[in-house]
């Protein structure tokens, strides 16, 4: 799930605050990064669990109504449809979740159960809800595309649930809009044959994504100096001092990718560090970073001293 564009992101936070703090230990700085990207995956594993939550929270609703229903003899109406999910019977199922949930106790949405009703309060005010209790259908397709609707309009890009997470980890900050793609993409991975054993998104793909976090942030700081005499030489009009210490970094950082990853192109590591810059810094920070990254790696290239794709 930690993907290249999140250890970018990530590196970019960590060495700020490694600057910040006087920059004297790379270990401690290394450290925390891996802690952070660790964090990134237990995110993903929480909104799942989210979702577990609302549907639990809905079952209790259930019941009270089936309860008053039956006092009115009006059981007949209590339409029990949306608990009887088999998306959410899968994803309850799931022995990795489960596995999941069993050893990380440090998050519990059972403890945010005002906001998880306030949350599927809104789930049952919805258009597609009200669609999906309401059609004829009774297909699993249906029943997996009402949770991806959920997610992507009342999960995604919901401030509330951002302040939510923020009390529950500070290291979710900016993380969560990454995560939601992660979270959507292993919705979609369920299928009517899934089984308890469906696999959702491991911590990294495979141990290449955690050794480029690793030997990006050593080359990143390690190599600083040579990083800002390149930068200096394409800003003779002013001292480098006079860089915005987020621009710097960012450059710094970009350097290093691509200096010291061959393989990766020139061109995606510029596009990913400006859309960063856009993030992270000024309304100019994006064009000043695409034309100083592009001047230092075509002088360079002229000048053999680095050799790969444009």
């Amino acid at each position: 799930m930690i993907n290249r564009e999140l250890i970018r992101l990530k590196l970019v936070q960590i060495t700020y605050s490694y600057y910040q703090s006087g920059g004297k230990n790379p270990a401690a700085a290394e450290k925390e990064l891996l802690l952070s990207l660790s964090r990134a995956y237990d995110l993903y594993n929480s909104m799942l669990l989210l979702m577990l939550e609302l549907n639990r929270m809905a079952l209790r609703l259930l019941e009270m109504r089936q309860s008053r229903a039956n006092r009115l003899g009006e059981a007949d109406l209590v339409n029990a449809k949306f608990v009887e999910n088999r998306f959410m019977k899968q994803l309850e199922s799931n022995k990795q979740l489960k596995e999941y949930r069993n050893n990380n106790q440090r998050f519990d949405w059972a403890d945010q159960e005002e906001y998880v009703r306030s949350l599927y309060g809104k789930i049952e005010e919805s258009e597609f809800y009200n669609a999906y209790m309401t059609s004829g259908k009774n297909s699993y397709e249906e029943d997996r595309e009402v949770w991806r609707l959920i997610y992507r309009h009342l999960i995604c890009n919901n401030e509330e649930l951002d302040a939510v997470l923020e009390e529950m980890d500070l290291y979710w900050n900016d993380d969560k809009v990454i995560v939601d793609t992660f979270v959507l993409k292993t919705i979609n991975r369920f299928t009517p044959e899934s089984t308890d054993e469906q696999p959702l998104m491991p911590e990294y793909k495979d141990s290449s994504d955690k050794d480029f976090a690793i030997r990006l942030l050593d080359k990143a700081i390690s190599n600083k100096d040579y990083y800002y005499d390149l930068i200096a030489s394409t800003t003779r009009k002013w001292d480098i001092k006079r860089v915005a210490l987020m621009d710097r970094i960012i450059l710094q950082i970009a350097l290093a990718e691509i200096i010291s990853f061959p393989g990766i192109p020139v061109s995606v590591s510029i596009n990913e560090y400006v859309e960063i810059a856009k993030m992270y810094s000024t309304s100019k920070s994006g064009k000043y970073i695409n034309a100083t990254l592009d001047n230092i790696a075509k002088r360079l290239i002229e000048e053999n001293k680095l050799i790969k794709n444009i």
